[in-house]
């Protein structure tokens, strides 16, 4: 899996997650229910966001600044939470480091194979992660026999950045329904929400295509990461409470209110501030 360094027992340095905006949150709020007792590190790029439509040498210098802020926090494990860095740059990223790099393309593959009755996987992602074909790759390097149609979404993220991720909301619905126009003929039955911003169009997904099992990316990968951590005997002491700690390149004016959204809490007032050069 390309992790090198060995450690066992109790280790109570946090996790870093981290994603080109605030879409990772949805992985961070699995990895919460799984994992109160442990500190946690968010950082989202939101002055860059979205990644997916940068060329691979883009996302890459990205994710690498990306990581660095948090190895400089002293995490002992990341979760890549972004598709489209998970398709281009995790091997740039596990390069830099000794600790475990999680993304989160295998962990939905892993899922999909494992659920789909008929063999039959969509995947709706970024363009830069639909170009790499890595979610395709990965499923039938699992599953040959499972056949993949992928589609590029690349208004998803700015929707749902900008706070309309509402599946009431008109201009959500008809972007919605005309992204899905295109897989609708494969008659998947299984759709992998390739990016982690993803899961909060699930109800305006769902109402298009009922009966659909929809995978979450980010979801999946925080349980790999969880299992990962106690294999390796790297969880944190279970009696004690775990800090939440977020960063942001940049704060922008719904950040906040798309934080609640996510999490399903207020993250209070503390918001650190990252610049890159």
């Amino acid at each position: 899996m390309g992790y090198r360094m060995e450690h066992t027992g109790r280790d109570d340095r946090p996790i870093g997650v981290f994603d080109s905006g605030i879409g990772g949150l949805t992985a961070m709020k699995e990895l919460i229910r799984l994992l109160p007792n442990e500190d946690i590190i968010y950082f989202g790029d939101t002055a860059r966001v979205p990644y997916g439509s940068h060329s691979p040498e883009t996302i890459i210098r990205y994710a690498k600044q990306d990581l660095s802020f948090l190895l400089r926090r002293d995490v002992k494990a990341v979760l890549v939470a972004c598709g489209t860095v998970s398709a281009n740059a995790l091997d740039a990223l596990r390069a830099m480091t000794d600790i475990p790099i999680i993304g989160v393309i295998d962990a939905a593959a892993a899922a999909a194979v494992q659920r789909t009755g008929n063999k039959r996987v969509a995947v709706l992602a970024t363009s830069a992660s639909v170009r790499s074909r890595a979610y395709s790759n990965a499923v039938h390097r699992m599953a040959p026999d499972v056949e993949t149609v992928e589609k590029a979404c690349p208004l998803f993220v700015p929707l749902i950045e900008n706070g309309y991720a509402d599946s009431n909301n008109p201009v959500t619905r008809m972007v919605v329904r005309d992204y899905l126009q295109a897989i609708r003929p494969f008659s998947a039955d299984t759709v992998i929400l390739g990016c982690t911003h993803y899961p909060l169009l699930k109800a305006a997904i769902g109402e298009q295509m009922p009966n659909i099992e929809l995978i979450e990316a980010g979801k999946e990968a925080a349980r790999e990461l969880v299992d990962l951590l106690r294999e390796k005997q790297m969880l944190a002491d279970p009696n004690r409470y775990g800090t939440r700690h977020y960063a942001v390149s940049e704060i922008t004016a719904s950040f906040r209110d798309n934080c609640t959204l996510f999490l399903g809490e207020d993250i209070g007032e503390s918001i650190e501030t990252v610049q890159f050069d």
